[in-house]
């Protein structure tokens, strides 16, 4: 059993390597037939078509028909690109454009300049979620199912659970974890953003960028009769955006004032009472 479970796991590594020379080979010549990447890997048309399936069903790859005419008879030939999530795979330098931006934006406008930047660079987000969330009637929580599918389309790997007291939108993944770690202004503008879609006020509880395993966001639940709205006692005021602070419970300030406490009052009779005899 042992013996067969090894040679599963080289044969998949095997799958694994062949495919990254796949992919790396679209990269450095670009799009090709089946033939031409077969010749290219010395092994058998069938056998790469087999490797370019596995990338197109994880939408690394995708198959076109060649433009223009072709040579000989029947169909054209029918090449493979690489995808926008198939290059993603490969080094880049992204977050350090982005950080030197930013950093060049602070530098010029101050905070306010890169909060601008985040709220432009999530518009589009957040116009692309609200179809999807329009369509889901009910609570907020209910929305954040909704928004929970809309964000994974958009690569953050998000879901939402209900919990005592309202509902969690968790986000595995943050495409900007790197920059928002010098840069909350991102944090806080995405925080706004589910606000908003969601339809109510909501508390950042953990993000990525901060260095927790999970963007997590609180989502109240609906008002309940004689109280205030779900989410905004005591557990819900310790930390994160968007909290409400906690007011005094009545009749507790006069219980820890001592009835015997001097009067401010400068009346005569109280002067009295202070001078010794």
């Amino acid at each position: 059993m042992e013996s067969d479970a090894a040679q599963v796991g080289t044969v998949r590594a095997d799958d694994v390597r062949t495919r990254d020379r796949v992919t790396a080979l679209l990269l450095e010549h670009g799009p090709q037939t089946a033939s031409e990447l077969a010749g290219r890997l010395g092994i058998s048309p069938a056998a790469v078509r087999r490797h370019l399936d596995a990338l197109a069903a994880r939408g690394r790859v995708e198959e076109r028909a060649t433009s223009g005419a072709h040579r000989g008879r029947g169909r054209p030939a029918r090449r493979f690109h690489l995808t926008d999530a198939g290059r993603s795979g490969f080094g880049h330098a992204y977050d350090d454009l982005a950080l030197t931006a930013l950093r060049y934006v602070a530098a010029s406008g101050g905070p306010d300049a890169v909060r601008a930047v985040a709220e432009a660079q999530l518009a589009g987000l957040e116009q692309r979620a609200s179809d999807a969330v329009a369509r889901a009637a009910g609570a907020p929580v209910d929305r954040a199912q909704a928004l929970a599918e809309a964000l994974t389309t958009e690569g953050y790997a998000a879901s939402a659970s209900a919990i005592s007291g309202g509902g969690q939108l968790c986000q595995h993944h943050c495409p900007v974890a790197h920059v928002a770690a010098e840069f909350p202004q991102l944090c806080e503008a995405e925080t706004a953003v589910i606000g908003r879609l969601v339809g109510t006020h909501v508390q950042r509880l953990a993000t990525i960028a901060h260095g927790d395993g999970v963007c997590t966001t609180h989502i109240p639940g609906p008002r309940r009769p004689g109280n205030g709205p779900a989410g905004s006692g005591p557990d819900h005021t310790r930390g994160g955006n968007r909290s409400l602070a906690a007011g005094p419970v009545p009749g507790e300030r006069a219980a820890r004032v001592p009835r015997t406490a001097p009067s401010t009052s400068t009346t005569p009779t109280n002067d009295r009472e202070r001078t010794p005899a």
